[in-house]
């Protein structure tokens, strides 16, 4: 049963209050174009799942009238740094309504709007090797309109999604009235099950949390349970009697489980029509009365998921070598705490690349030893992977050792260097060998600066972000305790590349309205790709293959403006400036306007400064944070 054993509360109450009181290590990365979405906010941990293989995913959908910037005071980062997900917050593309997810609207499909779109999200952050995403912990919730719109994709993708998230959401089908009406009658079991289609057996291990605050006066609350009792019925689960209450730093709520944990339905006490952010939560329709909704998302998540496996991978504790009349005796412990150890597999490699293997199935009190035959005077590195019963494979362990007298004093060599891109972030790997055993670092020279190498055994990797767009280059220095030092470079290319419809373009601040009748006759609606082109040291412009749809000269996005100065140092990457329409600005999250909706008065986000000119009027906003925006442009 969730939550029901004290010694796990007490565990998450302190896990609360640490989170709750440091500065997190992972990051936000904001207005990110992907998946379809021209503003996905994305928060990626420094931590791993407890489960499976990575990271977890979490899509969170806004409510009506809510900007994807409330997320921001959620206290998102509290979960996924606990459970290791990455969180993406898209702002819906195709809204009706108040801003609403448009769950009562259009093609209930895999290929349509927004959708396609969430799939799409999903699919390009799996895709993503940086963010290190298990493709069996992808899971989606949302609030109000945007938590039916997740039911409905979680329904048409239960492939996808392993869970759901239901927070104040009308039931899927129901119409707009049934939001802020009387409750609507609606058979999700069958709604659910028709969306999925061919998909339908996916079901078997998707899992489902049902939430409503019970102080909501502006959805029904009957659509708890309705949602609730049809995600079990396309589940074929039954009801487990009686319910239990769960406390999360102080708040609380009350849980119904189906069997198998495979359904939650949660009461959220105290809270009204809002994301249930937990204590020290603020913003619009974000609440900080109940539980941290998301907390209790990641904690279920991991116990209940259906398709990850629990099996624990074996563990070499510890692995000794040393040589013995020309051979290298090879000793060590091993454990598996839920199964048995069935081989490690050693690969012996020396200071050029030459490799021997090695392989032993047996063991002593989980200890093993096995020895080499004879091999030349050389430095060896030794690898040793355990691999258990069920096939799960051990973290390489490994150990140097030398045959033979030491050699005269030599630098270090480098081999095997390469460099893989992923959009603007590239990481250069491969191998370092110091004879004497006395390297001291690695350092990879990027043209945003220096980078120290991570070293495992005989190899190393660097990585930098925020490359400028074109041809790069890293110089490699590796060092030995007496300064002896050996270089290398490697080049590669960074597509600084954006994808996006003309009007997706010109919200992001890539183009405006100048040049808009050239780029809506090449394009008109489809997707095209703008690069970014550095026009001096400071100042970029964004264009297309043969620059004939551009927009305006404006600061750079990247560093080193995609083609300015390469003395490594960070010139604009601290500031950000978009000029464009107001319209477009407060889309962008930029700006918020009030007043009257025929001609609105606008405000800078963060700096409350009034904007000019209403809906079309034009303005220059730059930050230095992505958060905070101001009249004018970068400082130069």
């Amino acid at each position: 049963m969730l939550f029901a054993n004290n010694r796990v509360l007490s565990s998450l109450f302190g896990l609360f209050f640490i989170l709750s009181s440091t500065v997190y290590a992972g990051s936000w990365q904001n207005n990110q174009s992907v998946g379809g979405f021209s503003q996905v906010h994305i928060y990626t941990p420094d931590s791993v799942s407890s489960v499976g293989q990575g990271r977890a995913l979490l899509l969170v959908l806004h409510g009506c009238t809510q900007s994807i910037d409330a997320y921001l005071n959620a206290q998102l980062e509290q979960a996924a740094e606990a459970y290791g997900m990455v969180i993406a917050v898209p702002n819906a593309m195709n809204k009706a309504g108040f801003g609403c997810w448009s769950y009562w609207q259009g093609t209930k499909s895999r290929s349509a709007g927004d959708y396609q779109n969430l799939i799409n999200l999903a699919t390009a952050l799996r895709s993503d090797s940086s963010y290190n995403i298990d493709d069996d912990q992808v899971y989606i919730s949302g609030l109000s309109s945007g938590a039916s719109f997740a039911n409905t994709t979680a329904c048409l993708a239960p492939d996808i999604f392993a869970g759901m998230g239901i927070s104040a959401g009308p039931s899927i089908g129901t119409s707009s009235s049934g939001a802020l009406g009387s409750c609507e009658s609606a058979n999700v079991a069958s709604r659910c099950q028709t969306y999925a289609g061919s998909f339908a057996s996916q079901f078997d291990t998707q899992i489902a949390s049902i939430a409503h605050g019970d102080a909501d006066t502006t959805v029904d609350s009957c659509y708890n349970q309705q949602n609730a009792q049809g995600m079990a019925a396309v589940y074929g689960v039954s009801q487990i009697p009686g319910s239990q209450q769960i406390t999360l730093a102080g708040r609380t709520a009350d849980e119904t489980l189906w069997q198998d944990n495979r359904v939650s339905m949660l009461w959220l006490n105290g809270v009204d029509h809002s994301w249930s952010g937990g204590q020290g939560a603020s913003g619009s329709y974000i609440s900080g009365a109940g539980i941290n909704y998301a907390m209790y998302l990641g904690q279920y998540f991991a116990d209940n998921n259906q398709r990850v496996s629990r099996n624990e991978a074996p563990v070499v504790e510890t692995l000794n070598t040393q040589e013995n009349s020309g051979t290298i005796l090879i000793s060590g412990t091993v454990s598996d705490i839920d199964g048995q150890v069935m081989q490690i597999d050693f690969e012996i490699e020396d200071s050029v690349g030459n490799t021997y293997s090695l392989t032993t199935q047996t063991f002593s009190n989980n200890s093993f030893s096995i020895s080499s035959a004879s091999l030349p005077d050389e430095l060896y590195n030794v690898s040793a992977v355990a691999t258990d019963d069920l096939g799960a494979l051990s973290e390489v362990s490994s150990s140097t050792v030398r045959i033979g007298p030491p050699p005269p004093a030599t630098a270090p060599f480098l081999t095997d260097i390469i460099a893989t891109v992923n959009n603007q972030c590239a990481t250069v790997s491969g191998k370092v060998v110091d004879i004497n055993q006395n390297l001291s670092n690695v350092i990879v020279n990027f043209s945003t600066g220096n980078e120290t190498a991570q070293l495992q055994g005989n190899t190393f990797s660097a990585q930098a972000c925020n490359l400028a767009g074109g041809q790069q280059s890293a110089t490699i220095v590796a060092s030995d305790a007496t300064n002896l030092q050996s270089t290398d470079t490697v080049t590669f290319n960074i597509d600084a590349g954006q994808t996006a419809t003309l009007d997706q373009h010109i919200n992001a601040g890539r183009l405006n309205y100048t040049n808009y009748a050239n780029c809506y006759l090449e394009y008109s609606t489809n997707p095209f790709k703008l690069n970014e082109i550095g026009t001096s040291a400071q100042q970029c412009q964004w264009q297309d293959d043969d620059a004939s749809c551009t927009g305006p000269v404006q600061a750079c996005s990247t560093s080193d403006g995609g083609g300015g100065d390469d003395d490594g140092d960070d010139d604009s990457a601290s500031c950000e400036q978009h000029s464009t329409y107001n319209y477009y600005h407060k889309t962008a999250g930029r700006a918020y306007s009030s007043g009257n909706p025929y001609s609105p008065n606008y405000f800078a986000q963060g700096s409350d400064e009034a904007m000019s000119g209403s809906t079309w009027g034009s303005t220059s906003l730059f930050s230095t944070d992505t958060q905070n925006w101001a009249i004018g442009t970068c400082p130069q």
